[in-house]
């Protein structure tokens, strides 16, 4: 079994309609909500992009440097379910890094590149260097069903092993207090090993809901912490 396999089966197996991430960004009035199964679907197609057109296998590294975001959640999932190691930021190291458009320039030549536009219509990316993939285009022909035929013993997500990341998501929850009903708005970026077990991995490990939310507008937070019926906050100033 692979971490995601870890993290999804029981949601999926308990109430798979239910919303998992809710995604807001105040600067531009977006939100996007990925019940259980919607979730599952984009980190299979991501999963099987990864396999087929990189040809990655188990213990392949692959790099993100994304923001905290509905899509950067199936890139980790879909990553993590292909067996490889998810580093954060551009890895020298890695088989494949994914970025956004406005960091595309800046990755050193010569990489297996993917861009993400992070466009919530799934528009593609407007920069896309010479040799570079487009995110929203070519994951979206890609199977929506995965099956992992080898897991990874070795490490998974910045050095540590499946068991590590699990032992740390446990050990926050058990600090919150999470449980399957609760709902968490999070503020929190994934920038790195800490924050993205504490804000992502942990909350789906307790089987709770995330309410992730980009460029936090302060004067609509009582608001939407009522509408969203939260239960729990992280990352807020």
């Amino acid at each position: 079994m692979t971490l995601t396999d870890d993290l999804l089966s029981p949601i999926l197996a308990a109430d798979p309609a239910t919303p998992r991430i809710t995604y807001y960004d105040d600067s531009t009035g977006e939100r996007v909500e990925l019940s259980g199964v919607t979730l599952t679907n984009w980190a299979a197609k991501t999963a099987n992009f990864l396999r087929d057109e990189f040809m990655l296998t188990p213990g392949d590294r692959v790099s993100v440097a994304l923001p905290a975001h509905w899509q950067t959640a199936a890139v980790l999932l879909g990553a993590w379910w292909a067996g490889c190691e998810v580093m954060l930021g551009a890895d020298d190291d890695a088989d494949v890094t994914f970025v956004t458009s406005e960091l595309a320039e800046s990755v050193e030549a010569g990489r297996e590149l993917v861009v993400l536009s992070l466009d919530p219509f799934g528009r593609a990316a407007d920069v896309l260097p010479a040799g570079a993939t487009d995110y929203a285009t070519s994951v979206r022909v890609h199977g929506d069903q995965f099956r992992s035929y080898e897991s990874n013993a070795g490490p998974v997500f910045a050095g540590l092993t499946k068991d590590d990341v699990l032992t740390r998501a446990r050990l926050v929850c058990a600090g919150q207090e999470w449980s399957s009903g609760d709902r968490v708005l999070s503020a929190l970026n994934w920038s790195d090993a800490d924050s993205t077990i504490t804000g992502f991995v942990a909350i789906l490990a307790a089987g709770a809901s995330l309410v992730q939310v980009r460029n936090l507008d302060a004067a609509v937070l009582d608001r939407r912490i009522e509408t969203e019926k939260v239960t729990g906050t992280l990352g807020l100033p």
